[in-house]
This record gives C-alpha cells, structure tokens and sequence, in this order.
C-alpha cells in the first residue's frame, strides 16, 4: 500500500480515452504500456548519489526503458553533459519533455531530482511505439544546480528561425512527496491552465503555486517565448529534505511519481493534439 493518497480508478479509463485519440497507422499496431507504481519504485533502488555517475545512469535507465542506444545523443559543448533522445512525429513541430539529472552536494538527490529523470522515462516508455503528430525531444539536463545551465544551452541554440516549431516544454522538477502542481511563477499560464483542467477531468489531486525564489529548466525556454510548464510534487515541509543529506530513496511515494507520470502524460498527448499558437501568450493591446 502506498502512502497518503489514493487515485480513482476512472482517472485509467479518462487517460486511456485521451489516448485512443492519438493517431496509430493502420500498418502499425502499437502497444501503449502504461508503467505503474510497482515499476517506478524500482527505478528508485539504486539511485546513484554521485554526480559524476548519473549521466551514465541516465543512459543506461532510457535503454531499459527500449531507447536504441544509438538514439541517445549527448551535447557536451561548454562542459556540460546534456543528453537528449528525440523520438519522430509526423511533423517537425517539437515538443520538449525535460528534467535535470545532477543534484546538490547533500544527499542522494532522489527527490531532486532523479524523481524527474525517471518520470521522463517512463513517458518515453509509453509513448515509444505510438505515432504522435509532433515530435518528442526528451532532454536530461546537466547543472541546473548550478543555475540552469544545460537547460540555457539547449534554449539558446535554437534558432530564431526555429522557434516557431517549438510547441512547448514540459519540465519535471521534483516529484515524489505529494500529488502534482504547477510551478506557478515558472510556467505560461495557458499550460499551467491546462494542467488544471486535465486533472480536473481525470480527478487527479492537483495544486498550483509559486515557491519564493525557486527556478527550474522552464524558465529559460520561458525567456525565448517557447510555451513551458514544470510539474512537480513537493509537499509538507520540503525544505528540510531538498539540498539535504535526507534527500534519499527512503523519502520517496512512489504513486506521487506515478501520478505525475499520468498527469505530465496526459498534458502531452493533449498540446501533441492541438495546434501549436493554442499555447502561446498573445501580446495585450
């Protein structure tokens, strides 16, 4: 039995129905497989808690998930390591799906943030086999620690001309202590809205608000008018176990991934389903 909350089972039936949406060519039977609790937990057994291990372990966990090798491509300009997977659509319109790997100095930072890393993987798991109308770029981002670093670089090396075919960024930053939220002061508002409206539907607990101070990966592709969002799932006194030695394995509910999991999930299959210029910000006259 997992700990503190519990979800309905309608929310499975609701998710499946947005997904029957996607569009799957005849010639190509896939299989969605939907990970579970029981399956994320066990990517929580063996969190590597030195930073110079975790790229490798990034890697070797998108292989387990059925990501090619081959596919993962590391940017490594600036003496930081990104990693990125990108996953073809039927058109060359993006979509970014992202956490950070490196953590603080204290701890193993398995709330902050491999709790990120494995929720992007388990998305990559699911939607691996199904034929999406935009492409995924799936991103592990270096040093955010250390100011957001591997996210700016992927940000900055876009194109002005590229932009456009940016549709939106969704940023897993620490999940794992309670049900999902909208970093409210570093997400557009009409993502963050639909965030709501997704689990309002799907019954999911969900919460928004902004967290004096904080930034994530969002912000940078905020900066470059590229729509963002992070999702994350602190709860309680937080403050006591990120960037502490109690950032550990031990500290981590695994149905509060999962439900991230479901809610990040249902969010991308939706901006895949609609137009790009439905998330961006119109300026006011």
């Amino acid at each position: 039995m997992f700990r503190s909350f519990r979800y309905p089972i309608v929310f499975s039936l609701i998710l499946l129905c947005s997904l029957a949406a996607v569009v799957i060519p005849q010639t190509h039977s896939a299989r969605i497989s939907f990970s579970t609790p029981e399956q994320i937990s066990e990517d929580f057994k063996n969190i590597p808690c030195k930073n110079e291990e975790r790229l490798a372990a990034v890697r070797a966990l998108f292989i387990k998930m059925g990501a090619a090798e081959s596919d993962l491509l590391s940017g490594q300009q600036k003496n930081v390591r990104n990693l990125f997977l990108t996953r073809r659509g039927a058109t060359e319109e993006k979509i970014i799906i992202g956490a950070h790997y490196d953590k603080a100095a204290d701890g193993c930072g398995a709330i902050d943030n491999w709790s990120g890393i494995v929720t992007i993987a388990h998305l990559y798991r699911t939607l691996k086999d199904v034929q999406l109308r935009k492409t995924l770029v799936f991103a592990a981002f270096d040093k955010e620690e250390k100011g957001l670093v591997g996210a700016r670089e992927m940000a900055e090396e876009i194109s002005k001309e590229q932009l456009a075919q940016y549709c939106a960024m969704i940023n897993i930053d620490s999940t794992g202590l309670g049900a999902p939220q909208v970093l409210h002061n570093v997400s557009s508002p009409k993502l963050e809205e639909l965030a709501e409206a997704v689990a309002k539907r799907m019954e999911l607990p969900f919460g928004k608000a902004g967290v004096d101070s904080a930034l994530a990966d969002s912000a940078v592709f905020l900066e470059r008018k590229i729509p963002a969002v992070t999702i994350h799932g602190l709860a309680g006194d937080f403050t006591k176990i990120l960037h502490t030695k109690d950032d550990k394995a031990v500290k981590i509910n695994p149905e509060s991934v999962y439900l991230t999991y479901r809610l990040a999930l249902a969010v991308l299959v939706q901006v895949d389903q609609t137009d790009c210029q439905a998330w961006r910000e119109t300026k006011k006259k």
